[in-house]
């Protein structure tokens, strides 16, 4: 670095962003998290289900031949750059440096979210895929799309914890619109009241909203979403992160950049399942 940009700044502006990216990535903390993964790709290791065997008096023990399989996660780099002038030795403004960091971070965030879509958009899971049709033709998500959803998992022996749902906005408005999801005779929770729903049936719900990076797949006004477990789900994280700060004479800017290296893979095909819904407004 040159132009005598002050050091603290520099490490003042690096916290601003981790601060920042760990409260935007909306995903990642709905999901295994491997960390200081070295290398392009990195194996989840899927172990499969046992058979208990009868065992008569004395005989030899027959081993269960426990599969083992392994999802591999290919990692890619991502970089969140903006040249400003805003930092300056003398005088660096807090405010402007602030928003910046908040602007590379939930860049940074929705490109983290991003990999676990399009890992789960990829995939093929083991659970029926619950139609548009359910609970009503061309429905928007409601209560019975929820409670299928919920089945679907249950009836592959995933247990009723670590639970989210991956929805948008309008699939919120339809839940919303809902009396059994809103109304105090069915649920505890006010949604109406909070203008929100923030679990219910076991899930614990995330809301996206429209994303120029993709978000989640729509084609025509049909969305997919996606209700899984935790462990089902794996990031891989090679650099997390991090912030760079460089004078560039050229343009007589610093180059503020965030980076980041992370893939992502859908472990347990068993533990996700495929909700459609049509939106409307």
């Amino acid at each position: 670095m040159s132009k005598n940009l002050s050091a603290v700044a520099v490490t003042e502006f690096d916290s601003m962003v981790k601060h920042a990216y760990q409260g935007t990535g909306l995903l990642r903390g709905a999901v295994t998290q491997r960390n200081n993964v070295v290398g392009d790709t990195y194996k989840f290791r899927r172990m499969g289900k046992g058979l208990a065997n009868q065992k008569s008096t004395s005989d030899l023990v027959t081993p269960m031949d426990v599969s083992h399989e392994f999802k591999t996660a290919t990692l890619s780099n991502w970089n969140a750059p903006e040249y400003t002038d805003m930092f300056d030795a003398q005088d660096v403004n807090f405010d402007e440096k602030q928003e910046l960091a908040s602007t590379i971070a939930m860049a940074l965030g929705r490109r983290t979210d991003q990999l676990v879509i399009d890992a789960m958009d990829a995939s093929t899971p083991l659970t029926a895929t619950i139609g548009t049709n359910v609970g009503g033709n061309n429905t928007n998500l409601n209560m019975a799309k929820v409670i299928k959803a919920q089945v679907e998992l249950r009836n592959q022996g995933v247990p009723n914890s670590e639970l989210f749902a991956a929805v948008n906005a309008l699939g919120l408005g339809g839940l919303l619109n809902d009396e059994t999801a809103t109304s105090a005779d069915y649920q505890a929770i006010k949604a109406l009241v909070s203008g929100e729903i923030d679990t219910l049936v076991g899930f614990k719900f995330i809301i996206l909203e429209s994303r120029i990076e993709g978000g989640l797949t729509t084609a025509g006004n049909v969305v997919d979403s996606y209700f899984f477990q935790r462990p089902a789900i794996g990031i891989a994280i090679g650099i997390d992160m991090k912030t760079e700060i460089d004078w560039v004479a050229e343009r007589t800017s610093w180059l503020c950049n965030g980076m980041l290296k992370a893939g992502s893979v859908v472990r347990d095909e068993g533990g996700l399942v495929k909700v459609q819904y049509t939106q409307t407004a």
